[in-house]
């Protein structure tokens, strides 16, 4: 039997673990293979901690930004990781390298998507990841792109929430428990080490998600009790046969 799968498409090599690192590590644990996908490493415009150690160059941080988003993914149960090192602020994706990504969209044919908040003034590589993973959502899907392939069928693409909520025209619609793979997050977190001051923050909006999960499972009147969870957009709609 074929497991499920899913993919995260991640616009720097961080974005992954602080917005979805639970949702990842649930569904792997649910027997579902979860490939990310980084599109850069964020060196440019996120490793401040990094630049300012004396001696620092380019290929340094990206080979730590790396090595902390793998030891990331080993603590969530990634089943892939994949680095596109396209450079970031900003990030900018040709012909060749969206057809990169439809490849993998393609092969991995996931149960659902999971990328960024579709407007974020604050960081433009962000909503531009989302707008790619779009695009290159449609491209997979298209029979006339690399006739013979397994074309894409409809997976969701969930956007997962964004550093300053109320700037970004986010608005979940799905809340997911996290509760039992809390732990595997927050050592994911802590492999972070070049965004130290993320570390608190993002416990934080866990565990205020996970107010609202209660609120909208039941309330007071019986919501289940969850500690800690994420919140997402869906783009496209559902289909289901009961609710």
């Amino acid at each position: 039997m074929t497991n499920k799968t899913a993919l995260v498409i991640s616009a720097h090599s961080a974005d992954f673990v602080w917005r979805c690192g639970g949702a990842i590590a649930l569904h792997e644990d649910k027997g579902y293979d979860v490939t990310v996908v980084c599109l850069s490493y964020g060196e440019r415009g996120e490793s401040a901690k990094l630049w300012k150690q004396e001696g620092m160059t380019l290929e340094k941080v990206k080979a730590g930004r790396q090595k902390e988003a793998e030891n990331a993914a080993a603590a969530l149960g990634v089943s892939d990781i994949q680095f596109f090192d396209l450079g970031d602020y900003p990030l900018q994706l040709d012909t060749d390298a969206k057809y990169k990504l439809v490849d993998v969209i393609r092969k991995v044919q996931p149960s659902f998507m999971l990328s960024h908040s579709q407007y974020d003034p604050y960081n433009t590589d962000h909503m531009y990841a989302t707008q790619v993973a779009l695009e290159c959502r449609m491209i997979a899907q298209a029979w006339g792109h690399n006739p013979g392939e397994k074309v894409l069928g409809a997976p969701q693409l969930y956007l997962f929430e964004p550093h300053q909520t109320e700037q970004m025209g986010w608005k979940p619609d799905t809340f997911l428990d996290i509760t039992s793979v809390w732990d595997k997050k927050r050592a994911a977190i802590e492999c972070m080490q070049g965004q130290e001051h993320l570390w608190d923050y993002y416990t934080n909006v866990a565990e205020n998600r996970a107010n609202h999960f209660r609120r909208n499972s039941g309330g007071q009147a019986g919501g289940r009790p969850a500690k800690y969870a994420e919140g997402f957009q869906s783009i496209f709609p559902r289909t289901v046969d009961e609710l």
